[in-house]
C-alpha cells in the first residue's frame, strides 16, 4: 500500500516512542525509572473528576458544538482576561483535543504550501512535524545555553525571507524550561508587527514557573499584537489532565471560525465529559496547582543538583519553568559504556535504558543532538534512584 508523501515526511515522536517502550518494559516486570515523559505524576484533582462523574450521571454524553460548549468557552475567556490581561469573546475560543490538536488546527488554517515558520531550537518535537504536515517549511533559529536557550529579535531577523509567515514561540519552553521576559517578547513583537507576521504562542506550561519568573503572553505586550497572535493553551500540565485531552486556541474571529470549520470535518467536538471537567478545573479551587508548582520547584532543585554531579553532563542553566532539565552530553560522545561506543545521544539513552533501567530522551528530536531531556515530573525518590543509576553507568565510560 503506497503511503502519502505527507506522512512519509514526518518522524514519530521520540518522547512518545520512548515512553511507550518504557511502559511496556514495566508491564513486563522490568525495573525501569521513567524520566522520558512530560506528564505530571500527580492525580487529577478530585473536584475535576467529580465534575466528570456528574456529567456522565446526568447524561452529558452527546455531541456538543464543534468549538466547545458555551460554558467552557466563556470560562476560558474569563481565564485569559484574569490571568493574561487578554480580552476575548467566547466566539474567539476553539476548544480541541489537546494543545497539540490546537496547534495542528492553527497551522493548517494559516499556512500555504511553501510558507516559512520560524522555530527556535531546541524545540518541542512536534513543532516541525506539524508545520510540515501543513505544507509549510520549518526555519530553525539555533539557540544555546549561552543564549539561555532563547531566540532574540535579532536572531529571528537573520532568518526572515519573503516567505516567512509565522513565528512560533513556546514559553515556558519544552525541553529547556526557558521563560521569555516581557522585554524580550516586546522586541519580538516589534519585529512581527514590522514584517506583518503572525505569532503562534504555545503557553501550555504557563502555570509552572519558578524563582519569581513571570509568564507573559506576547499577545498582551502591545494592543496591536493581540490581533497577530494565536494563543495556545490547555489543561494537561497545570491540572494533571494529560489523558483527558483538552486544549484551546484563542485568536481573531475569522481564524477561530476557520479552525472550527476545519475541526468540524476532522474530529468534530472534543469529549463532552472532559469539557465539563475543564469548566470545573477553571472555576474550582486553584490550590492544587500551587501545591504542584511547589513540589516541582523542589524536584527541579534536586534534579539540577544531582545532574551537575554526573560525569559528562553539563548543565549551566537552571530552568525557570516547565519540568525538564536539558544537559549537554557531548563530552561522553566517542566513549564506550558497557561495551558500546557512544556515538550519539541516542546511543547514550539506549545504553542507559538497557544497562541502568533509566529512560531519558535523546536531544535529536528536539533539534539538539548533543543534549538529552530529563523530566523531573516524578517523585524525589525516583529522581535520586534514577540519577544514581545514571551516575554508576557513566562512571564506567572509557575512551
Amino acid at each position: 500500500m503506497r503511503l502519502s508523501a505527507r506522512v512519509r515526511a514526518i518522524s514519530p515522536s521520540p518522547t512518545l516512542t520512548i515512553d511507550s517502550l518504557t511502559k511496556q518494559m514495566i508491564r513486563e516486570g522490568k525495573d525501569v525509572i521513567n524520566f522520558s515523559v512530560g506528564e505530571p505524576d500527580f492525580d487529577t484533582p478530585e473536584h475535576i473528576k467529580e465534575a466528570a462523574r456528574r456529567a456522565m450521571a446526568e447524561g452529558f454524553t452527546k455531541y456538543t458544538a464543534v468549538a466547545g460548549i458555551p460554558e467552557l468557552r466563556q470560562a476560558i475567556a474569563h481565564k485569559l482576561a484574569a490571568d493574561n490581561g487578554l480580552a476575548y469573546s467566547p466566539e474567539q475560543i476553539v476548544v480541541s483535543n489537546g494543545g497539540k490538536h490546537s496547534l495542528y488546527n492553527t497551522f493548517m488554517a494559516l499556512c500555504e504550501p511553501g510558507d516559512e515558520v520560524i522555530l527556535q531550537a531546541p524545540y518541542w518535537v512536534s513543532y516541525p512535524e506539524i508545520v510540515k504536515l501543513a505544507g509549510a517549511v520549518p526555519v530553525v533559529v539555533e539557540t544555546t545555553a549561552r543564549h539561555n536557550f532563547k531566540m532574540t529579535a535579532e536572531m529571528i531577523s537573520e532568518k526572515l525571507t519573503p516567505r516567512t509567515r509565522i513565528i512560533n514561540l513556546n514559553s515556558p519552553s519544552n525541553p529547556t524550561g526557558a521563560v521569555y521576559s516581557r522585554r524580550e517578547l516586546e522586541e519580538i513583537a516589534e519585529l512581527a508587527l514590522a514584517h506583518d507576521l503572525v505569532v503562534v504562542s504555545d503557553e501550555i506550561y504557563e502555570k509552572l514557573v519558578y524563582d519569581g519568573a513571570e509568564h507573559v503572553s506576547i499577545a498582551a505586550v502591545a494592543p496591536e499584537m493581540k490581533k497577530r497572535t494565536v494563543v495556545i493553551n490547555g489543561f494537561s500540565k497545570a491540572y494533571a489532565m494529560t489523558g483527558w485531552r483538552m486544549g484551546y486556541a484563542a485568536s481573531e474571529p475569522d481564524l477561530a471560525k476557520a479552525m472550527s470549520a476545519l475541526q468540524g470535518h476532522s474530529t468534530s467536538n472534543p469529549s463532552s465529559i472532559t469539557q465539563k471537567a475543564s469548566v470545573a478545573a477553571l472555576a474550582g479551587p486553584q490550590e492544587p496547582i500551587r501545591e504542584m508548582v511547589n513540589a516541582f520547584r523542589e524536584r527541579r532543585d534536586l534534579t539540577v543538583e544531582l545532574v551537575r554531579t554526573l560525569p559528562g553532563f553539563d548543565l549551566p542553566n537552571v530552568p525557570q519553568g516547565a519540568f525538564y532539565v536539558f544537559p549537554d552530553v557531548s563530552s561522553l560522545l566517542g566513549k564506550t559504556i558497557a561495551g558500546r561506543r557512544i556515538d550519539s545521544s541516542d546511543a547514550l539513552c539506549q545504553v542507559l535504558l538497557a544497562e541502568a533501567g533509566v529512560a531519558i530522551v535523546p536531544g535529536g528530536g528536539f533539534g539538539a543532538p548533543n543534549y538529552v531531556r530529563i523530566s523531573y515530573a516524578t517523585s524525589p525518590e525516583q529522581i535520586r534512584d534514577g540519577l544514581a543509576r545514571v551516575r554508576r553507568a557513566v562512571a564506567t565510560a572509557s575512551a
